[in-house]
């Protein structure tokens, strides 16, 4: 029995992870307050939260599959065979790598350094309820039609504060391309495909911090969680780009200032 409860919080885990990795409410941040609320050490988990992301990354990745494969092969063709009509593909490469720059130097000098407590968190959360609700203001405007450079700089400059725990990646990326006029699920694309790139080089770091670790495995509860990881974040990402629409992301601004208070409030109890 004590063995069926601990599957199940790893179940529980991937599944917050899958959907909270997607939406604009923190993944990072759920899965701390809710580690707590399981008892469950976070910094003992390094395979446990690798294989979790992990399922987050395929599940982006077979979702935008047609979208990888065009990026690719465009700009393979555009610098391989000097193929013009390609262009566009291999700029819109060239902008993702713009926007994930800040947030790869940001992570890799000061990912040792950042707070990861309960209090740190809810103020991060609270943060992220605010900025939607800043751009939730804006759900009347006109929106512009495509992505420019200066456009995907400024969208990476705020994604480079996504390391910090209880930052939604979503939620800040949204923001900066919400404050420049551009069109949700434009941004919402961009945000996706810039974070299948930046995915990569940290899911090879964490696959060598996962082998140097001692961790004690529940191979049935991590494979569990790893597909539950994977199946909630494909239908999340197809959920929100179905439905998302700016005048919701009030909601998600209500709900991320009420989960971020109930987080401090945990962390003095």
């Amino acid at each position: 029995m004590e063995n069926f409860y601990e599957i199940l919080k790893y179940i529980v885990l991937g599944i917050i992870q899958g959907i909270t990795e997607i939406l604009p409410i923190s993944s990072s941040g759920h899965l701390t307050l809710f580690s707590r609320l399981f008892q469950i050490d976070l910094t003992n988990l390094t395979v446990f939260l690798m294989i979790t992301n992990m399922g987050s990354f395929l599940a982006l990745l077979f979702y935008f599959r047609r979208d990888v494969g065009q990026l690719i092969s465009g700009t393979w063709k555009f610098i391989i065979k000097k193929d013009e009509a390609r262009k566009e593909d291999f700029q819109y490469v060239l902008k993702l790598l713009i926007a994930v720059i800040p947030i790869g130097i940001f992570g890799f000098f000061f990912k040792d350094y950042l707070p990861n407590d309960l209090l740190s968190i809810g103020f991060s959360l609270i943060i992220t309820g605010l900025l939607l609700l800043f751009v939730y203001r804006s759900k009347d405007i006109q929106w512009k039609k495509d992505i420019s450079y200066r456009n995907a700089l400024i969208i990476g400059a705020f994604q480079m504060f996504a390391v910090l725990p209880g930052i939604s990646r979503s939620g800040i990326t949204m923001t900066g391309g919400l404050v420049q006029k551009l069109e949700l699920k434009k941004v919402l694309r961009f945000s996706f495909l810039s974070y299948l790139v930046v995915s990569v080089p940290v899911s090879i770091l964490g696959i060598y911090d996962a082998v140097n670790v001692t961790e004690s495995i529940n191979v049935l509860g991590y494979i569990l969680a790893f597909m539950m990881s994977f199946l909630f974040s494909l239908l999340s990402v197809m959920w929100i780009f179905r439905f998302i629409k700016v005048k919701n992301l009030i909601y998600f601004g209500a709900y991320c200032l009420v989960i971020g208070i109930l987080s401090i409030v945990i962390y003095f109890m």
